[in-house]
C-alpha cells in the first residue's frame, strides 16, 4: 500500500464537498482540505478516475504527494494530529 498526501482546491461547494466525501472513504481528514491516504495502486485509479468526474478542470485542483516510508516517518506535526500509519486490516 501507498500513502499519499492528497490537497485539493476547490471553489464551488457542492464539488468540494461530492471529492470530500470521496476521500473519506480512502482516508483520513488531517485538515479542511487534505487528506492521508493509504491505497494501493489499483484504489490509486480508481480514486483518479472518480476524481476526474467530480472536478472541472479549469477551476479545481487537486495534488496527491506520495509519502516514501521514510518520509512518514518524519512527519512533524504541530498541534493536534497524529503521524500518518497505515491501516491495521484492509479489506477489498
Amino acid at each position: 500500500m501507498n500513502c499519499f498526501l492528497v490537497t485539493y482546491d476547490i471553489p464551488h461547494d457542492g464539488r468540494r464537498l461530492k471529492v470530500a466525501t470521496l476521500l473519506e472513504g480512502y482516508g483520513q481528514r488531517v485538515q479542511f482540505s487534505v487528506f492521508e491516504i493509504w491505497v494501493t495502486d489499483a484504489m490509486q485509479r480508481e480514486l483518479e478516475q472518480a476524481l476526474k468526474k467530480l472536478i472541472n478542470g479549469e477551476d479545481d485542483s487537486v495534488r496527491f504527494y506520495q509519502l516514501c516510508a521514510a518520509c512518514q516517518g518524519r512527519v512533524m506535526i504541530l498541534g493536534q494530529g497524529s503521524p500518518p500509519q497505515a491501516p491495521g486490516v484492509l479489506i477489498i
